[in-house]
């Protein structure tokens, strides 16, 4: 019976070395899931990277901003010097100006409209052309027994783009298309009636 219960004893499993490794891997289970120094180092690296790129992005952008306001506003300002030198090359071409005279101005012209072209600017001509209301600003309409209506019979004053942006639209003068016959040029009243007699009160 001493055997018995001697050798049931020795085939017995102890259950203390499981529970202790169930309580090892719970404990041990917290530090695997805390991020170490070095990842949280690497973390605020990649933070601050996206941040000092947004900067970038965003300073280059106000960067071009102020120059494209700064090249508009400059532009702005020399189009009435444009206006006047047009006027004085056409009034010189009008008055039959010495010929090297007016070469030497159109040079001119020609170098400073190169250089504002180079910086974006195109001029709009609408001689010819259909009105548009988003290039164009009509003055006035006028009647024309040859131009149909809504054409630009005349430019007053040069419009001018700079890159996409409309920088001045162009005035015009439009067609109203052929004029419409006043009712006593178009319809025949026949001979004029006859002067009637006035009454002797009225002469009196």
């Amino acid at each position: 019976m001493k055997e018995r219960h001697t050798k049931h004893a020795h085939g017995h499993k102890n259950p203390a070395p499981a529970e202790k490794t169930e309580e090892t891997s719970a404990a041990e289970a917290p530090e695997k899931a805390a991020p170490s120094e070095a990842d949280q180092l690497k973390e605020r690296l990649l933070r601050l990277q996206a941040d000092f790129d947004n900067f970038r992005k965003r300073t280059s952008r106000e960067r071009t901003e102020f120059a494209q306001r700064a090249t508009e506003d400059l532009v702005s300002e020399l189009l009435p010097v444009l206006d006047h030198f047009e006027l004085g090359l056409k009034t010189a071409r009008e008055h039959s100006a010495d010929a090297s005279v007016r070469e030497g101005f159109q040079l001119v012209y020609d170098q400073l409209m190169g250089v504002l072209g180079r910086a974006g600017l195109t001029a709009i001509d609408a001689d010819g052309q259909e009105f548009d209301p988003h290039q164009h600003e009509a003055v006035t309409h006028l009647p024309s027994e040859d131009v149909p209506a809504d054409i630009v019979l005349h430019q007053t004053r040069r419009g001018y783009r700079l890159g996409d942006k409309l920088l001045r639209a162009a005035q015009v003068v439009v067609s109203s298309g052929p004029s419409i016959a006043a009712d006593s040029d178009s319809t025949d009243w026949g001979e004029a009636p006859e002067k009637m007699p006035q009454s002797p009160e009225a002469e009196v």
